[in-house]
């Protein structure tokens, strides 16, 4: 038996003080000990701020995503280990699969969303430039840059992997380091992962700091600049949010507590029907994964009180096929909650629970794992329970985490949106029914109290990611009970590690400053056409301008003929005159944007590889035939890919006719090769 080490002030540190004893869920041996005692808290959060801070922001958020992405590969390759020492935790194969895989997916995607979604650039243009005075010579612009401080995250003992991971992932993709602080239970997993992180040589020096143990004084060191988020109780969520640094300092807090999430069978679905089948699956599924030790299970399933029979018998039956044993055996289902103390309280909370409800199936006191100890082992029998009294309080206040959940009978759809009201605040709920109209009316009354909600038939089952699983592109947290914050959420969760600034100013220090060309701003125009230069050699502001081409009515009807796009604005006049928008026939608008692209391009071979799209497309004043249509096109944003031969160009189009107004404006994109030799 050893003391878990913390990894701070970019050393490791062993504790020599005895610390509490952390025990196998499944056979009860001592693992290891476990105490922070000794660990300068003030010491390593300064060092994050002073050596990880300045190393990340000086990388680019595509560097950064490279690096996400390559430091998932290197776990990937330790998965098997990962998952063995998951197996002590009392998590099954299966179970480890979502921790493990999952934390290394999160990874992944951050990995590729940075890529696709951030630019190669340090600093993140928040929404497009505001106009603050008439002739546009002054500007607002919303810019995102990284806080200067530590993003330290208190994490729960159920997801000792995925945890971490899926909190690092998106502060270190908005350039901030981060100090974990695992739960005690699981905290040798966590420790694991981080050593193998850490010798990875992928992140830089104070990127990522742990810390085993009791938080200490941690809490009393944070700055304005610091970030905190904490998975775990609300009752502990409620302390951490009134702590007077988070208070005072204004420290930005994320929670995601626990919480009595919900599932709906619709009244549409009965024993015959495959939503009754996916229903009974789903609860089942959510009640024995990682022994329902998972903030996103189904505490409470709520049915159409003439099936409450059907479904209890259907779900009973489901259960009693479930082996519970050791996570080693190939025919263990469920394997052991994360500790005795763990077991105890799901006991003490079922005990509440009863109170009012009734044993469907599963006796809390007394299983028979296989292939396990149940005195030595923290097993526990599934528990269905039915409250056939859905208003009685406890099953709406109480939560069992572990492998445990509850039926309760509603009327109608507003009575089921009442029940999963009551629950104050949930992180996941889902709806399984074929009636869409259900779906909608339920959806939108469980939106307000819910974080997710998934809505699953027959036909959507197979692809579904199921109930309790959250997805690193979308949101994970939930309002009230549920804590009142957001986890993951793709780019969203990037910028809350960001602070985002109104910058005022001319156009031109606005696009110095974010790097991006805005309205107004000076151009660069010479004899070598943009579309001659290399990534490298092009710049924000290199601009052509083309034209005039005159636009003739035989430009309009064969551009009708060959499209087949011969709405009548553009081959009827006397319809197109009373039309209240237009004075006679008008071009097609993407007839414009045609004589754009041959007005602009540089047709031999070069550096432009290909154009890949148009956004923000707008058609602001009608071209009628006659008119004289000039483009300037001027390189926006430029954004070199690391590991390419080439790079995006954002191009900012204005199309204008003989009286200098604008008849349509968008962004062209572009892929645009860099020197020979020049990739990376």
């Amino acid at each position: 038996m050893r003391p878990l080490r913390s990894h701070v002030n970019g050393d490791w540190f062993t504790p020599t003080d005895e610390g509490k004893p952390l025990l196998d869920a499944v056979t009860g041996e001592r693992i290891a000990t476990i105490t922070s005692a000794g660990v300068d808290m003030g010491s390593a959060l300064s060092y994050g701020r002073r050596v990880g801070g300045p190393a990340l922001r000086e990388l680019t958020f595509h560097q950064r995503a490279a690096l996400l992405k390559a430091l998932a590969g290197h776990l990937r390759e330790h998965r098997s280990e990962l998952h063995a020492l998951s197996a002590r935790t009392g998590a099954t194969r299966f179970d480890a699969r979502f921790d493990v895989d999952g934390g290394i997916g999160v990874l992944f995607t951050y990995g590729s969303k940075g890529r696709r979604e951030l630019p190669n650039d340090t600093v993140y243009v928040d929404g497009a430039p505001e106009r603050l005075s008439r002739d546009g010579g002054f500007l607002g612009q919303h810019l995102c840059t990284p806080l200067h401080g530590v993003a330290v995250q208190i994490n729960a003992f159920n997801f000792p992997v995925w945890g971490p991971l899926e909190k690092l992932a998106p502060a270190f993709l908005a350039g901030v380091p981060t100090l974990v602080k695992p739960a005690s239970q699981t905290a040798y997993l966590t420790e694991r992962l981080v050593e193998l992180v850490l010798d990875s040589g992928l992140l830089p020096p104070g990127s990522l700091q742990l810390v085993c143990g009791g938080a200490g004084d941690l809490l009393d060191h944070l700055t304005e600049q610091d970030l905190l988020a904490f998975t775990g109780s609300a009752a502990t969520a409620r302390r951490l949010r009134s702590h007077p640094a988070v208070v005072g300092r204004a420290v930005r807090f994320s929670a995601e507590a626990d919480s009595l999430n919900c599932s709906v069978l619709g009244p549409d679905a009965d024993e015959d029907t495959p939503e009754f089948a996916v229903f009974v699956d789903q609860l089942v599924t959510e009640m024995t994964v990682k022994a329902g030790q998972k903030c996103t299970a189904i505490r409470r399933a709520l049915v159409p009180a003439h099936r409450m029979d059907q479904v209890a018998a259907a779900v009973a039956a489901r259960l009693a096929e479930v082996t519970v044993g050791n996570p080693a055996h190939q025919d263990t289902r469920m394997g052991a909650l994360a500790s005795l103390e763990q077991r105890e309280e799901v006991r003490r909370s079922l005990k509440a629970l009863l109170a009012t409800a009734t044993p469907v199936f599963g006796d809390p006191e007394r299983v028979d794992p296989l292939d396990a100890d149940p005195l030595r082992g923290a097993f526990l029998s599934p528990v269905l329970l039915r409250a056939d009294d859905p208003d009685a309080a406890p099953v709406h206040e109480v939560e069992a985490f572990g492998p445990v959940s509850t039926l309760l009978p509603y009327r109608d759809a507003d009575h089921a949106i009442d029940l999963a009201a009551r629950g104050l605040g949930s992180l996941a709920g889902s709806v399984v029914t074929a009636d869409t109209d259900f779906a909608r009316r339920v959806v939108l009354g469980l939106a307000p109290w819910h974080g997710r909600l998934l809505v699953v038939d027959g036909n959507t089952a197979t692809e579904s990611t199921g109930h309790g699983s959250p997805m690193p592109a979308l949101v994970h947290g939930g309002p009230g009970r549920a804590g009142g914050g957001e986890e993951l959420g793709g780019i969203r969760s990037v910028l809350h590690h960001m602070q985002r600034t109104a910058v005022q100013g001319g156009p031109g220090v606005l696009t110095a400053v974010a790097n991006r060309w805005m309205p107004g701003a000076p151009r660069t125009v010479d004899d070598v056409h943009p579309f001659r230069r290399h990534l490298e050699d092009l710049r924000v502001g290199d601009s052509v301008v083309a034209g005039p081409r005159t636009v003739t009515l035989e430009d309009v009807e064969h551009f009708a003929e060959f499209t087949g796009d011969t709405f009548y604005a553009h081959t009827d006049e006397e319809a197109a005159s009373a039309n209240p928008f237009f004075e006679g026939r008008v071009a097609h608008g993407y007839l414009v944007v045609s004589l754009a692209a041959g007005l602009f391009v540089d047709p031999a071979p070069g550096p432009v590889l290909a154009n890949y799209g148009l956004e923000g497309l707008r058609f602001l004043t009608p071209t009628y035939p006659g008119d004289a249509l000039t483009v300037t096109l001027t390189a926006k944003q430029i954004t070199p890919r690391v590991d390419a031969d080439h790079g995006e160009v954002r191009w900012d189009a204005d199309v204008t006719n003989q009286h200098g107004e604008s008849v349509a404006r968008y962004d062209v994109l572009t892929l645009v090769a860099k020197k020979p030799g020049e990739a990376g």
